[in-house]
């Protein structure tokens, strides 16, 4: 059991041709979620089909059905951690659309009343231009809840993504919507490692992960 456990934890999960399961929060049967290497506010997460596929009329019908449902469960769960009443859904269904990876996938974005200098629709600008490049052209269009620190980065570090993934791993299994079992219960127990580690990190259940991000 534990043999097999630890293979599933270095089994990778593909984002394209990206593996990205330190980042992986969590998985289904179909569809997997991922925490954003260059987040737009804190909470930016992607829900992704297990199968890569670049576009939404690829999808069979119970990928179809998994893919929304668990945008729904894990939307519930965001609103929860960071306290957001509102959240961003949008997929950009091909490259016209502002799609920048062939792997289909939702943008979940917490929302607060003033962020984006209150303009709500703002999201989709920054959508559209493929997510702001470096912390200088993010520090002036971040919403004000966002703690940016000082100096730019383009991507965050794997080690802080596994950090974030572990907490909203926890979160899920807090809504009742574990990782399922046989897939996320090595992943879990591989990034609660990490966690413990002495990681500075925050965590849900109230508490804000930080958006180190680029």
């Amino acid at each position: 059991m534990a043999a097999r456990a630890r293979a599933r934890a270095h089994t990778p999960i593909l984002f394209s041709t990206i593996d990205v399961r330190p980042q992986v929060f969590l998985t289904t049967a179909l569809s997997f979620g991922l925490v954003n290497l260059k987040p737009l506010a804190p909470g930016h997460v992607l829900i992704c089909p297990r199968r890569v596929v670049a576009r939404l009329h690829e999808l069979t019908r119970p990928e179809v059905s998994d893919l929304f449902a668990t945008v729904q469960r894990v939307a519930r769960m965001l609103q929860r951690v960071y306290r957001a009443p509102a959240i961003n859904i949008a997929l950009q269904d091909g490259p016209e659309a502002g799609q920048t990876v062939p792997h289909l996938h939702a943008h979940l974005i917490p929302r607060r009343a003033a962020d984006f200098d209150a303009v709500p629709d703002r999201i989709y600008d920054l959508l559209e231009s493929g997510e702001a490049t470096s912390w200088a052209e993010r520090r002036a269009r971040a919403p004000a809840w966002v703690k940016v620190p000082d100096g730019e980065r383009v991507a965050r570090e794997e080690r802080e993504m596994r950090v974030e993934a572990a907490d909203l791993a926890v979160a899920m299994e807090e809504e009742g919507e574990g990782v399922e079992e046989g897939e996320g219960g090595a992943l879990a127990d591989d990034q609660c490692h990490e966690h413990e580690d002495g990681v500075e990190g925050s965590g849900p259940g109230g508490r804000v992960v930080p958006p180190s991000s680029g």
